[in-house]
């Protein structure tokens, strides 16, 4: 629709169709040009390395990032240094982003072996501070395997916040890691890792995950899926406990196992980007709502980190200033609404997470808007990340982030961030109850 939306400290005060109020009414006014008015995109998958990575990424430059891809809170994840596995920590990394945060922040508490009982104890003490529970159910960056198959099933019982799971089963990973290094020896080429990293390795973990939520009706929400097969198991269990959520990235839905040859440990990532066909079905699962959301595992390591030998190489892609656009570029590509994209982007990661005002164009939210030109072709020349590399270097997207606001402040005029100005508008995120 055609309109206009008003603002006052920080929050919308109005959304109107017809006569908007003006300067005689004491706006100031900000012509948008026909171009499209969302609510600011809500990424709750995000590794922003710090504390402990600085090296590689920090709150200010990926917040930086964040903004400047219409990303305007992020939920950053707990595989840190240490890792956010108790309130303490959870305050720790809160003080970080006081003050140096372009977007509003918020984190999820990580699971272990160890922590299932403090866990329940946090939700009931402080369950407003922190998004959800982490479990890897597949080893990745850091040291937060849950291997205790009791301890698994306690998490899996946890009420009141959304489990998220990192899914591969392990044993899978190992045996593909270890006919790797037979068929190869050291010299490991990449285009081997979705062998290794394997799709049984995403589809074993995910039908044990499915089915944990099924019998024992947990707040699932199934991270970075990457294969058209648990597009279809999700599908499925939604029917028997339609509080499973999944969860996508940009890089799952643009690139393919087609890439490795020529883009090699620049999208090397854990689970794994798959084949072709997974990608069409990934797209398909977006457009018709299996895939309720999209993360983009932002993921920063240093350049000569990612040129190291592949058993060398760590896995991650730092993609958010680019999420937006390449879901821009999809929708277009296979016919999908701007209003399923705003859903997937902003909306729905609002819902799951029980995030306060924030997510929606409505009165009384807080104002964190993004302006989109959805028409304007580009090409990708570098990034603001702290790394300095982005595997979508020259790729040509159809869809531009124009204007960026963070409660009411504008943070992205005429795309030019706001870097080194002071002005870290970004705010704590607040998560309400969830039954």
């Amino acid at each position: 629709m055609k309109g206009a939306l008003g603002v006052e400290d920080g929050r919308i005060s109005g959304i109107w169709e017809n006569d908007p109020p003006g300067e005689a009414e004491g706006y100031v006014t900000v012509p948008l040009g026909g171009k499209v008015l969302m609510a600011g995109g809500i990424d709750a998958h995000v590794h922003f390395r710090e504390p402990g990575m600085t090296h590689k990424a920090d709150i200010g430059s990926e917040s930086l990032a964040a903004v400047t891809g219409g990303i305007t809170s992020f939920i950053d994840m707990p595989n840190t240094v240490p890792p956010t596995v108790s309130l303490e920590a959870l305050a720790g990394k809160a003080s970080l982003a006081k003050g140096r945060s372009l977007a509003n922040y918020g984190f999820h508490l990580g699971a272990t072996d160890g922590n299932a009982a403090s866990i329940e104890d946090c939700i009931a003490l402080s369950g407003d501070l922190f998004g959800g529970i982490k479990v890897f159910m597949g080893s990745s960056t850091g040291n937060l395997l849950v291997k205790d198959e009791e301890t698994l099933e306690r998490l899996f019982r946890i009420k009141g916040k959304p489990v998220l799971v990192h899914s591969e089963d392990e044993t899978a990973i190992k045996a593909g890691l270890d006919e790797a290094l037979q068929k190869f020896g050291k010299d490991i080429p990449f285009r081997a890792h979705p062998m290794i990293r394997s799709r049984r390795a995403c589809i074993l973990s995910t039908a044990k995950a499915l089915s944990m939520a099924i019998a024992d009706g947990t707040r699932l929400h199934l991270l970075h899926v990457s294969t058209a097969e648990e597009v279809e198991m999700v599908r499925a269990a939604k029917i028997h406990n339609p509080l499973i959520t999944a969860e996508t990235s940009a890089n799952y839905l643009w690139f393919c196992d087609e890439d490795y040859d020529r883009l090699g440990p620049w999208i090397k990532c854990n689970p794994s980007i798959k084949g072709a066909g997974d990608r069409a079905a990934l797209r398909k699962g977006l457009a018709d709502g299996i895939i309720d959301t999209i993360g983009s595992d932002h993921a920063p390591h240093l350049e000569e980190e990612k040129r190291k030998p592949y058993p060398e190489c760590p896995s991650g892609i730092p993609s958010i200033q680019f999420s937006l656009p390449v879901l821009l570029t999809v929708a277009r590509e296979e016919g999908i609404p701007l209003t399923r994209i705003a859903e997937a982007f902003s909306e729905t990661p609002a819902r799951i997470f029980g995030i306060e005002d924030r997510g929606f164009l409505k009165p009384g939210y807080f104002a964190d808007l993004v302006v989109i030109d959805p028409d304007e072709e580009w090409t990708v020349q570098g990034t603001v990340s702290k790394c300095g590399w982005t595997p979508y270097e020259g790729v040509r997207l159809h869809g531009a982030v124009k204007m960026v606001w963070v409660n009411g402040i504008p943070v992205l005029p005429g795309c030019r961030p706001t870097s080194g100005t002071g002005l870290c508008p970004g705010q704590p995120l607040r998560f309400q109850a969830i039954g």
